[in-house]
């Protein structure tokens, strides 16, 4: 068995793979809630939705077995089998880009961006999610047994955990399993959200949202989306490098320094100060469009009368 990582960069998802493991070992046993720790896990729960997302792009090793034990491991902290990437994001939001077809589009129910389509987004996206899990699978059991029965072992490893925990505390099963994997499965649709909301889906460069700052040391480059939407299989460690040679491509609106003040400037003080409210680019392109159409049709007339 190859235990060789196909990135030596990789070694830092290993590392938060640990950190993770030694918190929710630690809080179980020893520590109970403590307000600074649990806040580490709870963010390296935000992690592992980062580290899900990356592996399912590229997984981290070059062992199939290896491969599937982190499959596994990701799946249960988590909280979803992580298969459902590979329908869901590989194949249908990498194909679409936030256009229609996407199942996690961020304008299915309200054009609006604001703290209330913000919050509802992940759990509607989630339920229209479904669908292409349930075809993946049958696709899976009529093709690819293999792939099928993987997936599926996902599934039958995130159930027996949270049972376990469930059936020894089910105090500590709320604070240490379930709660910190609604959070991994929150937070990472909320990214996708804003990195998508009022941009323009039809746009070669401006279809993406970009967060430049120092998140993307803490959350493997995850800020950087126009990049990742070119080169979906690029190793998210080369990611910086090849997002400075598109970056003067994009509209500086979707380049943002600080995800926390875009938060706090586009949900919360816009409320009271509207120049902070974001434009939609989407719905501007709409709107140009239109209006050369209803232009063009008025010379048409002028040159028949």
């Amino acid at each position: 068995m190859n235990l060789k990582l196909k990135e030596k960069a990789d070694i830092k998802s290993l590392v938060y793979i640990f950190i993770t493991t030694a918190l929710f070992i630690a809080q179980w046993i020893w520590l109970g809630v403590n307000p600074f720790i649990y806040t580490w896990f709870l963010f390296m729960a935000v992690a592992v939705s980062v580290m899900t997302h990356n592996h399912n792009h590229l997984p981290m090793w070059r062992s199939k077995v290896m491969n599937v034990l982190t499959d596994w491991w990701l799946t249960v902290f988590y909280g979803f089998p992580i298969f459902a990437w590979i329908p869901t994001h590989n194949k249908n939001h990498h194909r679409f880009n936030n256009r229609e077809g996407d199942d996690s589009i961020t304008y299915r129910v309200s054009e609006k961006n604001n703290f209330l389509t913000l919050i509802s987004y992940p759990t509607i996206s989630g339920f229209y999610q479904q669908k292409a899990i349930a075809n993946y699978l049958k696709d899976m059991k009529a093709n690819n047994k293999e792939k099928f029965w993987v997936s599926i072992s996902q599934y039958f490893v995130l159930v027996l955990w949270i049972a376990a925990a469930l059936i020894i505390d089910w105090e500590k099963a709320l604070l240490f399993v379930i709660i910190p994997q609604q959070v991994s499965l929150f937070s990472v649709l909320i990214f996708n959200y804003v990195q998508h909301v009022h941009a323009d889906e039809e746009s070669e460069w401006n279809h993406s949202r970009n967060f430049t700052g120092f998140l993307n040391f803490l959350l493997f480059n995850n800020g950087y989306h126009t990049i990742h939407h070119q080169k979906a299989g690029l190793h998210w460690n080369k990611v910086p490098e090849a997002h400075k040679e598109i970056e003067k491509n994009i509209n500086p609106i979707l380049l943002e320094r600080s995800f926390w003040w875009y938060i706090f400037r586009s949900y919360f003080l816009s409320i009271i100060i509207p120049k902070f409210r974001t434009n939609s680019m989407r719905l501007d392109r709409i709107r140009n469009a239109e209006l050369a159409l209803s232009q063009a049709s008025i010379k048409v007339e002028n040159v028949v009368v």
